[in-house]
């Protein structure tokens, strides 16, 4: 799935460049999809210490002494690092000026920080009025009740509504059931915002501000839980059977939510007389009687099968099921594998198993996937950036490193 054969046709956005302020996983996440989509992106971090998300852990040594946490190695691949202190009149000044020879500025801090630094988006416009300037926060740059509250992915997914909708009573929230959901899924949003503007200055030639709140991306992304509510819903167990089953090696995850798959799954572990039975006769009575009846029937099934053996024949059938993989499953799976949706970086600190990073999802058939360069190094790039950009030499960047502006 390389698709090698493309790359004469190149990259959709080679050319656009991308000055991306970012931290954690939100905007990085947004600006790695980019940047696989052929967009260069330069990486803004603090001078010494670079980004938050380098010290998550778990994490490995780069080869200048500093942690690279697991949150910063698996969001930055093909970008390019340098290292300005934003809180530095000078460094302020030398954001604003790269900005004006970018296409996109983006961030993701606390709202309204950008405009505390005098680096907001009216202050990049002033200089630079093309440029497509995205701000990703908890709460977005509009007025919210909530402006200034720090938030993390498990914050914004929990005020969706969706911890409490799959809250189980008596019992406490889950937290972060799906990874960083909310960074994620904000990212996409975010992406989506940047390819709609870049289009829309294509036709207008105006820059535009594009601010997304990760509350918002949340509410939209677990869309069911006030849908369901006005609908008249207040029973949060679902109407249909959604559930895990066991097989011999784990256990598997199955939907049925028609009548007729319903009756494909009772033909196919011997229950045809469930269709006639009145404790069936209606889509809750399956779940009435899931712990009793269903369970049992489908744990006799699949009792001698894999959860592969199973899934199989599940599909076979017509119906919708996948087995549970553990990590090791993944990582060994030929789907995952042939997709190329695990992408290797070589560590730097002596150990021989490489980090596995998440591949591009996007795939196109004439827009070849990779090649992905590692993730930059603190400041890597500052000098190079700086002095193809801004033609400065040697003798202007020694000065600005020596006021502690650059690293």
């Amino acid at each position: 799935m390389r698709n090698s054969d493309a790359a004469k046709y190149g990259k959709p956005l080679d050319g656009v460049r991308i000055l991306a302020a970012e931290q954690m996983q939100a905007l990085p996440y947004g600006t790695q999809l980019l940047a696989r989509l052929g967009a260069d992106v330069v990486k803004v971090e603090h001078p010494t210490d670079g980004e938050s998300g380098r010290g998550a852990q778990p994490a490995m040594t780069d080869p200048t002494g500093r942690p690279a946490g697991a949150t910063f190695l698996r969001n930055n691949l093909n970008k390019r690092s340098i290292g300005i202190d934003l809180k530095h009149p000078d460094g302020r000044a030398l954001f604003l000026a790269l900005a004006g020879r970018f296409d996109v500025v983006a961030e993701n801090f606390k709202g309204g920080t950008m405009d505390r630094l005098g680096l907001g988006y009216a202050d990049v416009a002033a200089v630079a009025p093309r440029v497509i300037y995205l701000s990703i926060s908890g709460f977005g740059n509009a007025p919210s009740k909530y402006a200034g509250w720090p938030a993390y992915a498990p914050v914004v997914e929990a005020m969706s509504g969706i911890y409490e909708y799959k809250r189980k009573p008596g019992q406490p929230p889950a937290p972060a059931p799906a990874g960083a959901l909310g960074d994620i899924g904000t990212a996409m949003f975010g992406v989506i915002g940047v390819l709609a503007a870049l289009r829309h200055r294509d036709v207008t030639g105006e820059g535009q501000h594009v601010d997304i709140a990760m509350l918002d991306s949340m509410v939209a992304m677990t869309d069911l839980v006030t849908n369901f509510w006005s609908m008249g819903v207040r029973d949060t167990r679902a109407n249909l059977i959604m559930d895990g089953f066991e097989a011999s090696d784990g256990w598997f995850i199955l939907q049925v939510g028609r009548e007729h798959q319903f009756k494909k799954l009772a033909e196919l572990v011997g229950h045809p007389e469930w269709v006639d039975d009145e404790r069936f006769a209606t889509r809750a009575g399956w779940v009435d009687h899931l712990d009793d009846v269903i369970r049992p029937a489908l744990a006799a099934w699949a009792g001698d099968m894999t959860k592969l053996e199973a899934c199989s024949a599940l599909s076979a059938a017509g119906l919708a099921a996948g087995p549970c993989f553990s990590a090791p499953e993944v990582i060994a799976d030929e789907h995952v594998a042939s997709h190329r949706m695990l992408v290797e970086l070589e560590r730097t600190d002596g150990v021989a198993e490489p980090v596995l990073i998440p591949g591009n999802p996007v795939k196109m058939s004439k827009v070849a996937d990779g090649p992905d360069t590692r993730v930059p190094w603190v400041a890597e790039h500052t000098d190079e950036v700086l002095g193809e950009t801004l033609g400065l030499d040697s003798q202007e960047l020694a000065k600005l490193r020596d006021a502690g502006v650059i690293a």
